[in-house]
Formats: structure tokens, sequence, C-alpha cells
């Protein structure tokens, strides 16, 4: 782990001289399905943090016909879990979760 703060380090220290940095080391780069899982966590938060519900998350976020079913239908529905997870992770993620990404997840 050594090598690795070292490399921050200098990659920081590029950074505020204005040399070219190079790309981050592998262990500090998000994978493609973190990056979506992230994109969609960010817009579930402004979906939510705009009033929307879950049937909103599942027909903005997750584009699923489920949240324009009846509401029996509805609550038993994998779209709604799906999108009351993504509310709750998403707020997580705002509050406080973004630490975890700077200490490389």
């Amino acid at each position: 782990m050594g090598a690795l703060r070292a490399h921050v380090a200098l990659h920081f220290a590029r950074c505020l001289a204005g040399q070219r940095t190079g790309s981050l080391p592998a262990a500090l780069r998000l994978t493609a399905f973190q990056k979506r899982r992230l994109i969609q966590l960010l817009h579930a938060f402004d979906v939510h943090d705009l009033g929307g519900g879950p049937r909103d998350v599942a027909a903005k976020v997750l584009a699923s016909d489920h949240a324009h079913r009846r509401l029996v239908d509805w609550k038993d529905s994998h779209a709604r879990r799906r999108a009351n997870r993504l509310i709750h992770d998403s707020i997580a993620l705002v509050e406080r979760g973004y630490l975890k990404l700077l200490r490389g997840l």
C-alpha cells in the first residue's frame, strides 16, 4: 500500500505544479460498473431531492415500466425494491459516502 500512496502523492504534486499527471493507478480507477452505479445513484438522488418518490426513480432512473402499474402490482415489484434501495444508497453517498471514493472504495 505504500507504493500506491507514494504514486498518489506524486500524482497530486504534479497536478499542483501544472505538469502532466498520467492516469491513476489501476487500484484507484473506477470500473465501468462502478461508474454506471454512481451515475445512477446521483440521478436517483436528484429525482428524490426534487420530491420524487420510488415510482419516479423507477420510471426515470431505471426506465422500468413497473412504475406505471397498478398499486397492487407495484408493491410486489422488483423495480420498487430497487428504486427504494437506490434512494437509500444515494442519500448515504451524498451525505458522506463519497469519502469512500477518496479512499479507493
